[in-house]
């Protein structure tokens, strides 16, 4: 069963109530939706206690002028395996063009072009990523949980993480206020 990869580019909201929580007020940007899967960095939770720049330093890569950011707990997925989403500005080894509206790139040679100031212009790490198997996302889509919109990269790179889900729900015309919990019937 061949699906289109119309998540791919979106942004993945998750509902209240979902049920994990992982998954709680979480803002995902799809980067792949295939027959053999999903695959996306949650972009709202970032991680207490560790920075970009101090990622670099473990990483042996001198930071230079990095900006002291946050890194992302991107999911349960690989938790130590690190990626960057960035502006289609820059291009490295592997990274992969995400329907043309970010890249995504999980190689070093991203973090050491940030550190030398040739790096992509915008641009948010993540450690892990969120991951479903063949056919997996889209039974879970036909449930109360989750809702997609467009992807945009204001929201990725220029909104703070905390307002990103309730900013993401206002672009879709939705009042998080007025979000339930419960699924209804009709």
């Amino acid at each position: 069963m061949e699906q289109p990869p119309y998540l791919v580019g979106q942004l993945l909201l998750s509902m209240p109530g979902i049920g994990d929580e992982r998954f709680e007020r979480a803002v995902i940007a799809m980067c792949v939706h295939d027959d053999d899967g999903a695959m996306g960095i949650v972009v709202n939770r970032p991680m207490v206690g560790l920075s970009v720049r101090e990622l670099m330093s473990q990483l042996d890569v001198e930071p230079a002028e990095t900006p002291d950011l946050p890194v992302h707990a991107g999911g349960p997925v690989e938790p130590g395996r690190g990626f960057v989403l960035h502006s289609n500005d820059w291009a490295g080894q592997g990274s992969i063009d995400v329907a043309g509206r970010w890249g995504l790139t999980s190689t070093l040679d991203v973090l050491k072009a940030i550190a030398a100031g040739s790096g992509p212009r915008q641009w948010l790490s993540a450690l892990g990523y969120t991951g479903w198997s063949a056919g997996q996302l889209d039974e879970e889509l036909t449930r109360h949980g989750w809702h997609a919109i467009d992807g945009d990269a204001g929201l990725l790179f220029d909104t703070p993480a905390p307002k990103r889900w309730p900013r993401a729900f206002a672009m879709a015309g939705i009042d998080v206020g007025q979000l339930s919990a419960t699924a209804g019937r009709a």
